[in-house]
Formats: structure tokens, C-alpha cells, sequence
């Protein structure tokens, strides 16, 4: 089995972050840093202040957008699968299925390979490169819905529910909260997919992600601002940041159908402390089945769970014949999914 000994050599976790010590840099770190390489554009892994930024273009883009043009002091963008030496490590990013050019950072040095995951999923999303298996001797994953309850109902049937109660309610807005990257635009294409072709309301918050994705080239259909209605919006969709929800904002609106769409909507008590009329398990990370294949699909020996239901990954890790160690990583929000 593997000793982890050999890779704190070159890579360990710091109170800033992972530490790629080959290449003298950090991915995701928490503070800023002389250089960084980041997993995707969340906020708890994209912060601005770094001196050199490495990202895939569709991170930069969303960056910029979320952090302004001079986030970084240099921005420098690769594609999926290329590869670059910065030091004495040769580093590739590839496909993490989380949300639009989110990617897994591939760090080979000297014959030993370290993957790491950053936020992942294996369902498919029409928003974003699917995940991709890549074979590693260190797999870092993130442990999100790391408890065996956790497991994402398809697709398909929480969107076949929202319609549904969209049909049976000609008379209220439904209402629906959704973090304003990623989340939203893969509600939207779901929605599409089912065919619902009318357009998509959307809370001012939302509008300027959803206008960089279709500049991406990710068609979203017809979507509307809610500050250009002229009515109460009844019977229409309407998505909004989760913050809105219960905000006077929502006033405006046809007796509201509150919806949340998150993984976290499996746990009902989450769901009543929130007031959520209509729970909707759509998730943008990995559940228990999905992260225990993705596991064993990379054949690593060494795995490390930086953030997330870590204990009980860890534990897994072991039943299944490999070292397991829990990083605890701080600066993560798990809610924000």
C-alpha cells in the first residue's frame, strides 16, 4: 500500500492550501499567493489577488466577470488535456463535469501522478465537459455528499416534478432558487430538455452569468429579466439567487411556489428550515455511489478528502484496500453547491 510519505515530498496541504512544492505553486489556495492554478470559478476556490493565475479559458472568462479584469496580476489560460511544465512538474487540467471549465489538475513528477478533483460530478450537463477519469497514484477528491443517505435522484424526474407543479399552478410564479453559476444554467437546459420552450424568468442577480455562458456558446433559449415584467408573472418560471427566496423582492409575484434546487433538498429538515414548498435534488456534485466508482476508477492507492463528509469517505477508503487521509481544508463552503 501506498506510504504517503513519498508524495508530501513534493505536495501537502498548507494553511493557504495544496502545495505543489515541484512547481512552487498552490491550486485553489484560500489567500493570495505568488501562483496559482484554480479548479473552476466558485468563490470558495477562485479568489482574486494572485500574482499568476493558471485556469481554462471558460474559469478566466468567469473570473473576470465575477472578480473584475485585474483579479490576478497575470491570467493564463489552457485548454483541456495540454500540458505545461512549471518547475519540476508537468501539469494538465481535464474535464471535472461540475459547471462550465471546471477541471481536474493533473500534476506528474518524477514518474508519480496527483490528481486533484476539485468539485466534481458524474451526471451529464449540457453546461460543461463531462468528467473524465484520469488515472493517478494520489487521488484528492472533495467529500460534498460523502455519507451513504446521499444519493441524487435523476435528473430528469425532478424537472419532470417542477413542470408538473408549474402545470397544476396556472395561478402562482414558481419560484425556483439556484446559485447563480452553474446551477442555474443546467435548471435552464433541463428544462429545455424536457421541452419547456417558453421563456425563463430570471432574478437580476443571475443575468450577467447567464449573458457569458451564451457568449460561450451555451444556448440558453429565451430568457427575460424580472425588472422588465409586466405582470405578476403567474404560471411562469422564475429563478432566482437563494437569498431572494424570502425576500421582499418576490413580492411582485403571483403567491410564489418555492422551490430550491440543490442536493441538500434530500435532507427534508433543510428543506422546512428553509420554507422550500417544492424540494428539487438537483445536484452539482458527486453523490456516495458516484463518488466511490470515481474512486475506484482512478486506481490510486493514496487518496486524501479535502473538504466535505470526510470521515466517513475516509473509512470507505480503507474497506476498499487504500489509504484514506482527511486534509480538512479550510475556506470551503459546502452549501454553495
Amino acid at each position: 500500500m501506498t506510504n504517503s510519505a513519498k508524495f508530501d515530498t513534493w505536495i501537502y496541504p498548507t494553511k493557504r492550501g495544496l502545495y505543489c512544492a515541484a512547481g512552487d505553486f498552490y491550486i485553489d489556495p484560500s489567500q493570495p499567493v505568488e501562483r496559482a492554478v484554480i479548479t473552476h470559478g466558485h468563490s470558495d476556490h477562485a479568489r482574486a489577488g494572485h500574482g499568476r493565475v493558471l485556469a481554462t479559458p471558460e474559469t478566466i472568462a468567469i473570473m473576470q466577470i465575477r472578480l473584475g479584469k485585474t483579479c490576478a496580476g497575470a491570467l493564463q489560460s489552457q485548454g483541456y488535456g495540454s500540458v505545461l511544465q512549471i518547475g519540476d512538474a508537468d501539469v494538465s487540467l481535464h474535464p471535472a463535469g461540475h459547471i462550465l471549465g471546471s477541471a481536474q489538475i493533473l500534476v506528474r513528477h518524477r514518474g508519480q501522478r496527483a490528481v486533484v478533483s476539485g468539485d466534481y460530478k458524474r451526471r451529464f450537463d449540457p453546461t460543461c465537459a463531462p468528467f473524465e477519469p484520469v488515472p493517478a497514484d494520489l487521488f484528492v477528491t472533495e467529500a460534498t455528499f460523502g455519507l451513504p443517505v446521499f444519493r441524487h435522484e435523476p435528473d430528469a424526474s425532478e424537472t419532470a416534478k417542477l413542470l408538473e407543479v408549474q402545470r397544476a399552478s396556472p395561478g402562482r410564479t414558481i419560484l425556483i432558487g439556484v446559485y447563480g453559476l452553474g446551477k442555474c444554467q443546467r435548471l435552464i437546459l433541463l428544462l429545455r430538455q424536457a421541452g419547456y420552450d417558453r421563456p425563463i424568468w430570471l432574478h437580476g442577480a443571475l443575468v450577467a452569468m447567464c449573458d457569458l455562458y451564451q457568449t460561450l456558446g451555451i444556448d440558453l433559449g429565451p430568457l427575460a429579466p424580472v425588472a422588465a415584467a409586466t405582470s405578476t408573472l403567474a404560471g411562469e418560471i422564475v429563478l432566482c439567487p437563494p437569498s431572494a427566496l424570502a425576500d421582499r423582492w418576490s413580492r411582485r409575484l403571483a403567491d410564489p411556489v418555492t422551490g430550491f434546487a440543490s442536493g441538500w433538498m434530500r435532507v427534508r429538515a433543510r428543506a422546512r428550515q428553509r420554507g422550500v414548498e417544492l424540494p428539487l435534488v438537483i445536484s452539482d456534485h458527486a453523490d456516495w455511489p458516484e463518488l466511490v466508482t470515481t474512486i475506484a476508477e482512478t486506481a490510486a492507492e493514496e487518496i486524501w478528502v479535502t473538504h466535505g463528509r470526510e470521515d466517513a469517505l475516509v473509512h470507505q477508503i480503507g474497506l476498499m484496500g487504500r489509504r484514506g487521509r482527511a486534509l480538512a481544508m479550510v475556506g470551503r463552503d459546502e452549501e454553495a453547491e
